[in-house]
């Protein structure tokens, strides 16, 4: 794993040495039936064992903790420690130490050194010692450079490296998904699975949006006071375990009264994701900014502001329809109402609604009844530009529930 650039015999000893958590020390118990061979021996063995729980002998973990015996697995967004000492094996004094430590990635090279200077000298049987911290972004091959520079007590100067070789893998596998509302909001749905073999506790899961948006976290219920997480109080993801989380963005007033601004793929944030594994160990990871492609609405969009979730049969109810330029060229705009087999508008069908300059919008207070029951669909708006003789046309805008008031109030 670490090789010496020249060969051949230096008066101090470079020795490195990743620094994790130890891990609880585990035992593997054999029992047997008292009126089995062995007897009582077994349980008696268990109970001497200064590893095992008094009283609770046949369980698996014990009291002490184990000092990590291999290298081990970094995973992606945990910090790489590495303890690094030079040792001085030789009877003579060695000045003008100096101690580089550099991580080299796929596409940079740090330099992780507390401290660049050199050390005046060393005495025999003396060492320098030093520890560096990395907050690992990167995966695939990183290479710790170690190198070590001095001087003889004859003035003879001497220089050797080692490196140290090692993969840093991905700890979590993340998907999203967005999905549009009738409304400008959108919904984000993000899956993240545990592709590493050992459980984590997920601290923290959130969504920091771009600056158009306003996010709202959909992943608690409401109980008394305070919101209850739906993953419980314990939030562990086990090895190959997926949850998904939900998010409900919004655009700013400033910004959803602009319609051409939210055209074409648009940033709406990331995911800021916390995790402990063992003892504590904390990991952090970070994607990149998430966007979507917000969908086309055309030259024109018609929405409702305002619409009653029930209605009675033939008694006439008001709306609010929203009609925006999405066009970058104004437009006269005159309105015409279609009655429908089963929805009636009310009021006079041609009218003129006048100028619409691009990215603007108006409000359009309407009257319908329907004359029929049940789940009703709202059409039969069409919308026409005297400019461009250009004629927009608009079915399902939204649905009404229709109901009897001598029936049943149900749908």
């Amino acid at each position: 794993m670490d090789v010496n650039q020249a060969k051949q015999e230096h008066l101090l000893a470079l020795k490195v040495m990743r620094l994790t958590k130890p891990t609880l020390f585990t035992n593997l118990p054999v029992t047997c039936e008292d009126r089995d061979l062995p007897g009582n021996l077994f349980a008696q063995l268990m109970r001497e064992d200064p590893s095992t729980i008094k009283g609770a002998e046949t369980l698996m973990l014990g009291e002490m903790l184990t000092l990590p015996q291999n290298f081990g697995n970094i995973f992606l967004g945990e910090t790489f420690s590495s303890y690094i000492s030079v040792h001085n094996d030789s009877n003579q004094v060695v000045k003008d130490i100096l101690v580089k430590a550099d991580l080299q990635t796929s596409s940079q090279r740090l330099n992780l050194s507390a401290s660049n200077s050199a050390v005046a000298e060393l005495k025999p049987e003396c060492c320098i010692d030093d520890v560096i911290h990395h907050e690992v972004k990167e995966i695939g091959t990183h290479i710790l450079v170690c190198a070590v520079s001095y001087t003889s007590q004859f003035g003879e100067k001497l220089y050797f490296r080692k490196f140290f070789k090692f993969q840093v893998l991905k700890p979590l596998d993340v998907k999203t998904k967005f999905y549009n509302a009738e409304t400008d909001e959108v919904f984000l749905e993000a899956q993240i699975q545990n592709i590493t073999t050992s459980p984590m506790f997920m601290e923290k899961v959130s969504l920091e949006p771009s600056m158009m948006y306003n996010v709202t976290e959909l992943n608690s219920v409401a109980s008394g006071d305070e919101g209850e997480s739906t993953f419980g109080k314990m939030s562990y993801l086990q090895p190959m375990d997926t949850r998904q989380y939900l998010y409900c963005l919004k655009p700013k007033p400033e910004y959803a009264e602009k319609a051409g601004v939210i055209k074409g793929v648009t940033v709406i944030g990331k995911l800021d994701i916390v995790w402990k594994t063992n003892l504590g160990e904390r990991g952090r990871l970070q994607t990149s900014q998430l966007q979507r492609m917000a969908p086309g609405y055309g030259d024109i969009r018609l929405s409702l502001e305002v619409i009653p979730d029930t209605v009675n049969l033939e008694e006439p109810f008001d709306i609010v329809c929203k009609i925006t330029n999405c066009s970058e060229r104004t437009m006269d705009l005159v309105m015409e109402m279609c009655n429908m087999r089963s929805i009636h508008w009310c009021g006079i069908s041609g009218r003129q609604l006048g100028k619409l300059t691009p990215g603007a919008s108006l409000s359009l207070p309407l009257t319908v009844f329907s004359s029929e029951q049940g789940l009703q669909s709202i059409s039969g708006l069409r919308l026409t530009d005297t400019f461009l003789k250009r004629t927009y046309e608009y079915d399902d805008i939204a649905q009404v529930c229709v109901v009897c008031p001598f029936m049943s109030n149900e749908c």
